[in-house]
């Protein structure tokens, strides 16, 4: 791993680290706050997923988490959101290829080599922090944004043993049936629908369950919350298998990092407790 940066901030430090990937077969990056710890305990973790064109610099430069991640003595990570390089293959459009990996391992090809980002933050990354980092690895938590509010929750419900705790942020509740998803999951997984299941929240809290409480908050006033992020849909399905799930409208807010730094305190603390 190479340190690509450090900047100091409330009691910690945040950094920027590189490394070449086994899972996504290129240079990945990756931010990490770490509170300052000095008897070396091992700490509390919530790895931040971010949205569509979002990189790892997103959260860590728009949310103000970190001084609420240094009240809570958590280290806080946040990957980039797919693999990245001229040997990576792209596409023009913003919501999809570089920049828009969906957190899902593609079969298809030519995305199946680099873009295998379930396994990259599952296996690789998790991994990755256990080894370097202060991270206690049963106390994990996962939240995002969007396409990655839509990567923590698919995540966190196939892998309990892993995450303890999972929240969202206007999360892209049922991509099978919205058309970032449709498009994003024909290419990268093919023409045969049954697959996307794997990668569907809704149909994974219907066959799996979760064993905690999730939170969501979500803007009234966002624009892509009609016909791209379909909470109503998550809640019904949590409803229906007897999941505890806690939806907030919040009025007036939109998809923005405005919107996320309003309510991150909430869920850093909502995580803290949890862990």
């Amino acid at each position: 791993m190479e340190k690509v940066s450090s900047n100091r901030s409330f009691n910690g430090v945040h950094e920027v680290w590189s490394h070449d990937s086994g899972a996504t077969s290129c240079k990945m990056t990756f931010s990490i706050y770490l509170p300052d710890n000095q008897d070396v305990k091992k700490l509390k973790t919530l790895i931040w997923l971010s949205g569509l064109t979002c990189t790892e610099e997103n959260f860590r430069v728009k949310s103000g988490v970190q001084r609420f991640a240094s009240e809570q003595n958590m280290i806080i990570v946040s990957p980039d959101t797919s693999p990245r390089g001229d040997d990576v293959p792209d596409d023009p459009n913003y919501d999809f290829a570089q920049g828009a990996g969906f957190y899902l391992d593609a079969t298809e090809e030519p995305w199946s080599k680099n873009f295998r980002m379930y396994s990259y933050v599952v296996d690789e990354l998790t991994q990755l922090i256990k080894d370097h980092f202060p991270v206690d690895s049963n106390r994990l938590g996962i939240s995002g944004h969007s396409m990655g509010g839509h990567g923590a929750l698919t995540i966190a419900i196939k892998n309990p043993d892993i995450f303890k705790s999972v929240s969202a942020f206007s999360p892209i509740c049922n991509p099978v049936n919205i058309p970032w998803g449709q498009k994003a999951f024909s290419k990268y997984l093919g023409s045969d629908e049954s697959s996307w299941q794997n990668y569907d929240s809704c149909s994974l809290i219907a066959n799996k369950g979760w064993q905690s409480e999730i939170l969501i908050d979500q803007g009234d006033e966002d624009e892509f919350l009609a016909d791209q992020l379909k909470p109503e849909s998550f809640v019904k399905a949590c409803e229906e298998n007897s999941v505890s799930v806690t939806l907030r409208m919040q009025p007036g807010y939109d998809h923005s990092y405005f919107f996320i730094s309003t309510f991150i305190q909430d869920h850093i603390e909502w995580h803290s407790k949890r862990l």
